[in-house]
């Protein structure tokens, strides 16, 4: 099993309709959905653009067989200013391709330190 991250404001994906397919604010706008691989790049990434953000958050745990199975496809793209390879979804998230969802752990300033299950 191939395995994604995706970080989600906790209020609108405990409140998303579980039948259907979960897209986050910027789809709209961006036209997917961004990804990253490993806890130590989600928490680069997380500290990056969340951080001054003081909304609690979610970290989807996605199957990248399951979300591409269910229709939305995937595509490993290099962000404009770094030298990774981040995955992107086209579609929305299946709610039966998320395998886990953990609670994110933050330091008082703000600063992502980790997740819990």
């Amino acid at each position: 099993m191939n395995l994604i991250y995706h970080l989600a404001p906790a209020e609108r994906w405990s409140s998303w309709p579980k039948d259907q397919l979960y897209f986050p604010i910027p789809y709209e706008q961006e036209g997917f959905i961004h990804c990253t691989r490993g806890d130590e790049l989600m928490i680069k990434i997380a500290n990056r653009f969340y951080r001054d953000d003081p909304q609690d958050f979610v970290l989807l745990v996605l199957d990248t067989n399951k979300v591409e199975e269910l229709g939305s496809p995937i595509k490993w793209e290099e962000a404009t200013d770094m030298q990774e390879l981040f995955p992107h979804i086209y579609g929305g998230i299946p709610q039966q391709a998320v395998v886990e969802v953990r609670k994110v752990q933050r330091a008082d300033d703000g600063t992502f330190v980790g997740w819990s299950s």
